[in-house]
């Protein structure tokens, strides 16, 4: 498994480009905000002849989702996220507008599937499992390669922290229900990929992170 890591936007947001030796890959979190950026994750796409085949999300917040317009212009993917979070993927703008002051002048795409119980989602000879993580939003969710033992955890798990819960929307109860019993009980050496920073290993936050303990 091959994965790009790109850090987009005025909040630092991680974007991964997820793919193996069949040259499929799939999107998570597209949060390229401005021009270069966008250019940047199309161009690294073409250079390696990748074959987009998913537009995943973890969350609906809009510095995780302000790329999702150009992966669908480009590729024709839309985003696929909970359906908890769906009023959050469709209100981008106005979460923009409620951060800082100007409304977002863009056309997103709207969701073109929901995650089901249980799902899982394919491309070349990978398969990543959705783990439901309420808490930082209604929807948040883990994407979990058991082969690899690599996870994407959105802002549910940063290293040595954890996602905030004071946003419309998140529950403190819930964030350490999903940390407890989903993010925790993960193999200790499962590499985790967050939403903002850098990566982490589980062993080390179950041991180190105040927040798992």
């Amino acid at each position: 498994m091959i994965i790009k890591t790109f850090e987009f936007n005025l909040l630092q947001e991680n974007t991964y480009v997820v793919s193996d030796d069949t040259k499929e890959c799939v999107i998570i979190d597209c949060g390229a905000y401005y021009e270069e950026e966008r250019m940047a994750i199309t161009q690294y796409i073409e250079k390696e002849g990748l074959k987009p085949k998913r537009l995943l999300c973890t969350h609906g917040h809009f510095d995780h989702n302000f790329g999702i317009d150009t992966i669908f212009q480009a590729y024709g993917l839309r985003p696929e996220i909970a359906a908890e979070d769906e009023y959050l993927i469709n209100d981008l703008s106005d979460q923009f507008k409620d951060i800082v002051g100007v409304p977002l002048k863009r056309d997103f795409p709207k969701a073109g599937h929901f995650f089901q119980p249980d799902e899982v989602i394919r491309f070349g000879n990978h398969e990543l499992k959705i783990l439901k993580t309420p808490g930082h939003t209604p929807g948040g969710v883990v994407f979990y390669c058991e082969e690899e033992k690599v996870a994407f955890s959105g802002d549910t798990l940063f290293r040595m922290s954890v996602g905030r819960t004071d946003f419309k929307g998140g529950s403190y109860e819930d964030l350490m229900n999903s940390l407890k019993n989903v993010v925790g009980k993960l193999p200790a050496d499962t590499v985790v990929y967050s939403g903002h920073g850098p990566k982490t290993i589980i062993g080390e936050e179950l041991r180190y992170n105040p927040y798992l303990h």
